[in-house]
C-alpha cells in the first residue's frame, strides 16, 4: 500500500482528483490529469466542497475558494492541493504542510513563467485605460453621446514611471514603459537581473519621489503587507496614478482612498483588493464602494492572468507538475 506521509491515510491504486473550477479548463491539461488519476470536474459551492472533499486525494483550485483550516480538515484523504498561480494567499499553506499536504503552485517556476505575459499586459491595459479614460468614454458613447472634449487624457511618453518589484512581471512592465518613451526607475533589493535603461533606486521613498506613475509587482509575504503606506503616496507627484496588479494587501487601502479623495492621486487602477478571498471581503471593501461613485478608480476582478493562452499554458504546466510529483512520491514510497 502507498503512503505519502506518516500518519496519513493511504491512497487507493488510482488517485482521485477533484477540479472544482473546470470552466474553460485546458483540454490538454485535462488529458494529462486523466492519466494521473480518476478526474472529477464540477463547480461546487463552499458548503458542497466541504461535504465532498473527503473522497479525494488531489484538489485543483483557482481563486474562487478559500482553502482554509476548515477546508483542509474536511479533506481527510487530501495529499495535494494544486493551483496554477504564483500567489498562494488563498491557501493556508502552513496548515496544509503541518497536515502533510503538498501545495503545488507556480511559485519559483522562473524559467516557465518568463513565457507568461498576461499579468504584465493587464497592468499596462489598466494604465492606458486610466490615463485615456477609456471606460468612461465608452460608457458615454453607449449612452448615445459623442463628446470628444470630455475625455481628454494624458500621454505616457516622457512621464516618470516607478516600478516596485522588478521580478518577472515588473521587468516586462519596465520594457513596456521604455517602449512608450517613459523615464523608468525601479526598486527591488532582491532583483535577480536588471533591465537595461532602468534607473536603480535604493528605497521605496527614493523610488516614489516625484514620480508620475507607480506600478506595483511584489509578492505577498508578511514583510510586504501594507508595504505601500501613506508616507510613500505623499511623495508621488501631485496628479500621479497608481497601478496594482500584485495583491491588495500590499497597499494600505485606507491611505490610497485618502490620497484619491484629496486629489493628490489623480487616479488608481487595481486588479486586486484586500480580503478578496475571504467571506464578505468583496462586498465590504471600501475601494469598491468608492469606485461606485467616482470614476478615478478602476477595479477589475483579479483577471490579470486570465487570458485563454496564459491559463491554458499554466494549467498544462501544473498538470504535468502534478504527474511528476505523483510518480516521484509513489516511486520513493514503494522502494
Amino acid at each position: 500500500m502507498v503512503y505519502w506521509a506518516a500518519e496519513i491515510e493511504p491512497m487507493s491504486d488510482r488517485i482521485r482528483i477533484l477540479n472544482v473550477e473546470p470552466d474553460g479548463f485546458s483540454p490538454r491539461a485535462r488529458s494529462i490529469l486523466e492519466q494521473v488519476g480518476e478526474l472529477t470536474e464540477v463547480n461546487l459551492s463552499r458548503s458542497e466542497l466541504l461535504a465532498r472533499l473527503a473522497d479525494y486525494e488531489v484538489l485543483i483550485v483557482r481563486f474562487r475558494h478559500k482553502i482554509d483550516r476548515a477546508m483542509i480538515d474536511a479533506g481527510r484523504r487530501l495529499k495535494v492541493i494544486v493551483t496554477a498561480a504564483t500567489g498562494v494567499d488563498h491557501i493556508d499553506t502552513d496548515y496544509a504542510t503541518a497536515r502533510g499536504i503538498e501545495v503545488l503552485s507556480l511559485r519559483g517556476e522562473y524559467e516557465f513563467l518568463e513565457s507568461v505575459s498576461a499579468s504584465a499586459e493587464h497592468s499596462w491595459a489598466l494604465l492606458l485605460a486610466l490615463m485615456r479614460r477609456i471606460p468612461q468614454a465608452f460608457a458615454s458613447v453607449r449612452s448615445g453621446e459623442w463628446d470628444r472634449d470630455r475625455f481628454r487624457g494624458h500621454d505616457l511618453c516622457d512621464k516618470r514611471l516607478a516600478i516596485l518589484g522588478l521580478g518577472r512581471v515588473g521587468r516586462k512592465v519596465a520594457a513596456y514603459g521604455r517602449a512608450f518613451g517613459m523615464h523608468v526607475a525601479a526598486y527591488d533589493p532582491n532583483a535577480q537581473c536588471w533591465v537595461p535603461g532602468v534607473e536603480r533606486r535604493n528605497s521605496i521613498a527614493d523610488l516614489f519621489g516625484g514620480r508620475d506613475v507607480i506600478s506595483i509587482h511584489v509578492s505577498l509575504i508578511p514583510d510586504t503587507i501594507k508595504l505601500v503606506r501613506r508616507e510613500h503616496l505623499s511623495l508621488l507627484s501631485s496628479g500621479s496614478v497608481l497601478i496594482n496588479t500584485a495583491r491588495g494587501e500590499v497597499v494600505d487601502e485606507a491611505a490610497l482612498l485618502e490620497s484619491l479623495e484629496a486629489g493628490h492621486l489623480a487616479g488608481a487602477a487595481v486588479d486586486v483588493i484586500s480580503g478578496e478571498n475571504t467571506n464578505g471581503g468583496v462586498a465590504e471593501n471600501r475601494l469598491i464602494a468608492y469606485a461606485r461613485a467616482h470614476d478615478n478608480l478602476l477595479i477589475t476582478p483579479h483577471i490579470g492572468g486570465a487570458t485563454y493562452e496564459s491559463m491554458a499554458k499554466t494549467e498544462v504546466f501544473m498538470a504535468s507538475k502534478l504527474a511528476r510529483f505523483v510518480k516521484a512520491k509513489m516511486s520513493v514510497a514503494n522502494i
